[in-house]
């Protein structure tokens, strides 16, 4: 069984990842950065979701010799010209503040009429061989953001972005529900056949 390093501690992400693998008949074999002290946190210098899923995945790989999975992901809002973006795990000044985050964002949208407040989550997941291989693929999950958060699941923006088509934001959804239509769930979804075709 090949094992993947997916380039993240954050457990949630490891627990989603392991689930789209394993429903789409994967049997790998996946840990987290945890799994190696040694393994660096990768400053996310890349001005794409792309170039900083790529910059996580090849340190990772080659750190530890084994096929590293990374992603980098973001909420881009319209009337904001695709920010917070790249920037959205720090767009309060420090990172990984959820609400912090989505207060100013909020606040900065708070004139902003609903028809104008369409947005959508956007996600690239990069896999990364020892030898420099590499591949990149992408998700997104259009919606509209609510003025007010609303449900207790997910993490980030999932309070304020409605997906289109439903009533709900992605935190009143199940995970399932969420990881079915997410940009994350897209994303690592249209990474399976690239795993299936480099480790086989």
């Amino acid at each position: 069984m090949t094992r993947l390093i997916l380039a993240t501690r954050n457990h949630g992400k490891i627990t989603e990842l392991k689930a789209i693998l394993a429903a789409a008949g994967l049997s790998h074999d996946l840990v987290g950065a945890d799994a190696y002290p040694d393994a660096p946190d990768v400053k996310e210098t890349g001005v794409t979701f792309a170039e900083n899923a790529l910059l996580k995945a090849h340190a990772l790989a080659q750190v530890t010799g084994l096929p590293a999975v990374a992603d980098d992901s973001g909420l881009c809002v319209d009337v904001l010209g695709g920010a917070p973006g790249i920037f959205s795990a720090r767009w309060s000044g420090s990172h990984g503040d959820d609400r912090a985050n989505l207060a100013l964002l909020l606040d900065q949208l708070s004139d902003v009429p609903d028809e104008h407040r369409a947005a959508h989550f956007a996600c690239a997941a990069a896999l990364a061989l020892p030898d420099g291989t590499e591949r990149v693929v992408e998700g997104r999950l259009r919606g509209t953001l609510r003025s007010e958060p609303a449900g207790a699941n997910g993490f980030g923006y999932d309070p304020i972005l409605q997906p289109d088509g439903d009533t709900r934001t992605c935190a009143e959804m199940t995970p399932e529900e969420k990881n079915a239509i997410s940009h994350r769930g897209k994303a690592f979804r249209e990474l399976v056949p690239v795993v299936r075709e480099l480790l086989g």
